[in-house]
């Protein structure tokens, strides 16, 4: 059955401008990745201190998250988008004019933040545009595809930006389609009625200091950092239990698939993040590309996670959701562990493409399947919580598996941390069916 005239003016087309924006949030992770090298030099990193490019903005994004999801569900979410894509627009054009180390990783904790406002209310939006049947799983599906590209669309960006233009470009770039997309969301999507309630800040506090500390003690084996982490990672839990309003009330758990989701969904993100990290790394340091050759070389990549994340939703009506979820899962692992043997004179053809496939067929089905999956069942009050808990666990996975993923690539090479990510997903494949029910 056609979707009806109304529906594809009213959703279609916010949907659009709804997930550019959540391209920009997942491309803002990676397009920096191709670039590192150029940084490094030009504003004068440290080996150790490059890495908090990247993971500046993915805590404090991880970290906020849910913050940004109950803002939405306080203050309105379109009200709350808007913010949070005005100042990453602003947090971009900082990034790209920063002079030292310092100006550029307050940046990108500024993007951060501005990504956490916006990543849970988009997805927000989206599921009330969208409240059920084949158009949510399209929706989803779309919204699947733009997660997972965006990382391997952004080392392509990067790598064509970076050689024309330098590195400074790929934040610049960031700047005029973030504005476009505030644009639109005005024009498309209807202001909703916040619903009331409170902000948990101090719960907001304590999980963004834990986070940062336990990610700063395992990158740098600091044993004092990871024992604050772990305290305040513990105070964040007794906080939840005794404030009126948590940032993650229990409620959340009471549906089913939302605690499985989260927990696969943070594996993943280990995995993801580790991936566009270490991959254009190895191609430019180890097999000698240039940023542009980098860059394009993802195109394989970034063109399989679309296909199989358009397909995933005509294959769940087919598949249960534990087969279709730990086929992909299982394909992405073998994928990663053929990346891991590529040698150091490895070539594009007989090395890197097959694996590329591979991974990304993996990737997209995981994507969609687990944030659909995080979604079923979910109050539509409790929708822009649910958006911010699923990236939330992405990103803080993310960001804690490359802490630890870079110390594994110290001692194993670039293959080992390809074989350790492989290692990760194949023991997510063997949970999914055990932990998530059809």
């Amino acid at each position: 059955m056609n979707s009806p005239p109304l529906q594809r003016t009213q959703a279609w087309l916010p949907l659009g401008a709804l997930a550019t924006a959540q391209f920009l949030v997942v491309l803002s992770t990676s397009i920096v990745n191709v670039a590192l090298p150029e940084i490094r030099t030009g504003l004068g990193f440290s080996p150790a201190g490059l890495s908090w490019v990247v993971n500046a903005y993915v805590l404090v994004f991880g970290a906020l998250l849910l913050l940004g999801g109950r803002s939405g569900d306080v203050y309105g979410l379109r009200r709350v988008f808007l913010i949070g894509t005005g100042l990453f627009a602003l947090s971009s054009l900082a990034a790209a004019l920063a002079t030292g180390p310092a100006t550029l990783i307050a940046a990108r904790a500024a993007q951060g933040v501005g990504a956490a406002l916006l990543a849970p209310t988009a997805l927000a939006l989206v599921l009330t545009l969208f409240p059920g049947g084949q158009g949510r799983g399209t929706a989803l599906g779309v919204w699947g595809a733009v997660s997972g590209a965006g990382g391997a669309a952004g080392v392509l960006l990067g790598g064509l930006l970076g050689d024309l233009y330098g590195w400074r470009s790929v934040f610049f770039v960031m700047v005029p389609l973030a504005g476009a997309v505030m644009a639109a969301t005005r024009l498309l999507v209807a202001a909703d009625r916040p619903r009331g309630g409170r902000l948990d800040v101090p719960g907001a506090l304590a999980v963004t200091g834990g986070l940062v500390a336990l990610t700063y003690g395992l990158s740098a084996t600091n044993w004092l950092a990871i024992a604050a982490g772990l305290l305040l990672s513990g105070l964040f839990v007794v906080l939840q239990r005794r404030s009126a309003d948590p940032l993650v009330p229990s409620r959340i758990f009471t549906v089913p698939s939302v605690a499985a989701a989260n927990l696969l969904m943070a594996l993943l993100g280990a995995v993801w993040l580790g991936l566009f990290f270490f991959l254009p790394l190895y191609q430019q340091r180890v097999l000698g590309y240039t940023p542009m050759e980098a860059g394009l070389t993802q195109l394989p990549l970034a063109l399989m996670i679309t296909v199989s994340s358009w397909a995933t939703p005509r294959l769940a009506g087919r598949l249960s959701a534990r087969i279709l979820l730990a086929g992909g899962l299982l394909t992405l692992a073998a994928g990663l562990a053929w990346l891991s043997r590529a040698p150091a004179d490895g070539r594009f053809l007989a090395d890197l493409l097959g694996p590329s496939l591979l991974v990304g067929a993996g990737l997209g089905v995981a994507f969609v399947q687990l944030t659909a999956l995080s979604s079923t069942g979910v109050p539509a009050a409790d929708s822009g919580l649910a958006g911010g808990l699923i990236n939330a666990t992405r990103q803080i996975g993310g960001a804690l598996g490359l802490a630890l993923l870079t110390i594994v690539s110290a001692i194993g090479g670039y293959g080992g941390a390809f074989l350790a990510s492989a290692a990760i997903t194949l023991l997510t494949a063997l949970l999914s069916p055990v932990i998530i029910r059809d």
